[in-house]
């Protein structure tokens, strides 16, 4: 179940360590905390991969709102995929092949998908797919004003802004204050989103900076956890300050794994009857497959196939990407068929960009514009290609101009598939993006009227300063708050200020010394009109 790690006993189980050299090593529990990536978030592995959970935000909450059986995996191919070489423009195959002259695609080796839709050779296993109505290819879709650089691309799918501005919170992570501020202190006991296999970026950010996706870089095994109730153990450690020290990492970390013992269960209770590729695609793909046999209540996932940056080389590293991409998906959708749930499950392809219409020196492709995404399920409700075809002649630079904003497709998917209420999707992606009927999905009628309520925004942050804990925040009205202390496990530890508060802005201070905290991390939430608006806070003597 993997290598050891910084936090395992492993070889210094029954150590002796003096407490100067643990000095001199500097293990000190801020430092751990940050390295090791407990302090704001955390994760385990399960079945081999790194697995992190998604906080509960405005619109993965109103999932249950929703069609509460419907789930969407999105699978990101990292680097900018090249969409001329995934959908093949036939259209114009002479001017494709005269500006790809080493690396095109012969037209003979082209799959067809119909008459004017051909896709790379190593998508054939896709083809099943699209013959039963269960795969759709939305083309040219991109944003205004591509940036060509895979970082700031990234933040604008992440967090749907415009090109000409920055957003430092993610789609999913901006109203988590607004309709669940009070997640620290009272998390969903089922994870309402997963990421699987890669770190999470922008998406679960909230406007704070606060990363909702639990992830650690040193995971440990999922069955101890299971077994246990706990990730470490806190009192096989040495006898010394370092001791001490370790023995309160492991503790914190055994309360931020608190979603290993629902998703062991339905790992266990899941099982795997397809064949899938024996390559980091598939084992993502085969986990979610379980989870979800396993009957686990997550509606969304996201998984990642990396190696689109095709600078140089780009035939045959894009041929085996498109294998294990097409191979993966179809052994996915026979999994999910086998455990009787396909209908409940749309999958969707996305990329930061998409690469240049001629080829480079090296044999390979740069950054580009505009470029396919292809959708699969039952839920498509039949085969079909949305947006126009690749204009190779009116190329801006070699970048093909983009036709369907990728916030379309989002909203649409948001909308039409997960069924939430049109006003919270348009709240949640920044302005409203035109639905697209011809993507096939349909809702049934069921609505959602969970909205944001922009004048309950209080702005809660939590700091310490000259020994004392000092709460700011903002109230629209004078109103009765109250200031909670909590452990990082939920526990309740105090109540120090409870009273009535004029509107404005406020700045409350509570001396440490009345708090009587011992070094740690807590939670401390202000309570307005009992709502719970919370901030995680270390304190470190």
């Amino acid at each position: 179940m993997g290598h050891k790690n910084n936090i395992s006993s492993g070889s210094r189980k029954g150590a002796k360590l003096s407490d100067g050299l643990a000095h001199d090593q500097d293990h000190s529990r801020r430092n751990f905390l940050r390295n090791l990536g407990i302090l704001g978030t955390s994760g385990f592995l399960l079945n081999k991969l790194p697995v992190n959970s998604l906080a509960m935000s405005p619109l993965t909450a109103a999932l249950a709102d929703g069609d509460e059986s419907r789930v969407l995996v999105l699978i990101r191919l990292k680097g900018g995929n090249d969409g001329l070489n995934t959908i093949i423009p036939i259209h114009d195959f002479g001017t494709y092949q005269s500006l790809r002259p080493d690396i095109h695609i012969p037209r003979a080796d082209a799959v067809d998908l119909t008459s004017t839709l051909s896709v790379h050779p190593q998508l054939e296993p896709l083809s099943t797919l699209w013959n039963d109505g269960q795969m759709r290819v939305v083309q040219n879709v991109g944003y205004p004003d591509q940036s060509l650089s895979h970082f700031r691309s990234s933040d604008i799918w992440a967090t749907t802004s415009d090109a000409s501005e920055t957003v430092s919170s993610g789609v999913f992570g901006r109203y988590l204050n607004d309709l669940y501020p009070d997640f620290l202190s009272a998390p969903p006991e089922t994870p309402p989103a997963i990421q699987i296999g890669g770190v999470g970026n922008l998406l679960f950010n909230n406007s704070d900076n606060f990363n909702y996706a639990i992830s650690t870089e040193n995971p440990t095994q999922l069955y101890e956890i299971a077994r246990t109730g706990q990730l470490y153990d806190v009192e096989d450690v040495p006898e010394c300050s370092y001791g001490e020290q370790l023995s309160y990492i492991r503790a914190v970390a055994n309360t931020t794994f608190r979603y290993a013992g629902v998703l062991a269960e339905a790992f266990d209770a899941g099982e795997n009857s397809a064949e899938y590729e024996n390559d980091r695609l598939g084992d993502q793909l085969a986990l979610v497959a379980r989870l979800l046999r396993g009957q686990l209540g997550t509606r969304l996932f996201v998984v990642e196939l990396d190696g689109f940056d095709t600078h140089a080389g780009q035939t045959n590293a894009h041929a085996n990407l498109m294998n294990s991409l097409s191979k993966n998906v179809a052994a996915f959708y026979d999994d999910l068929s086998d455990g009787g749930i396909d209908e409940r499950v749309l999958s969707m392809t996305f990329s930061e960009f998409g690469r240049r219409v001629y080829q480079n020196g090296s044999q390979g492709t740069d950054h580009g514009a505009a470029a396919p995404l292809m959708l699969f399920g039952k839920g498509l409700n039949g085969n079909g290609a949305t947006g126009g075809l690749a204009n190779l002649q009116n190329a801006n630079n070699g970048n093909l101009n983009f036709e369907v904003d990728f916030r379309s497709v989002y909203a649409t998917v948001l909308s039409n598939w997960l069924c939430i209420d049109a006003d919270l999707v348009d709240s949640v992606m920044g302005q409203r993006f035109e639905r697209m009927e011809d993507l096939g999905l349909y809702c049934q009628g069921v609505t959602n009227t969970r909205t944001p309520d922009p004048a309950t925004t209080i702005g809660m942050k939590a700091y310490l300063s000259g020994g004392d804990v000092v709460i700011d925040y903002d109230l629209p009205a004078a109103t009765n708050v109250g200031i909670h202390f909590f452990d990082v496990s939920g526990r309740k530890l105090s109540s120090p200020f409870q009273g009535r508060r004029p509107a404005g802005q406020q700045s409350q201070r509570v001396a440490m010394s009345s708090v009587g905290w011992s070094s740690g991390v807590y939670i401390v939430s202000l309570e307005v009109n009992g709502r719970l608006y919370s901030s995680k806070l270390g304190f470190f003597k």
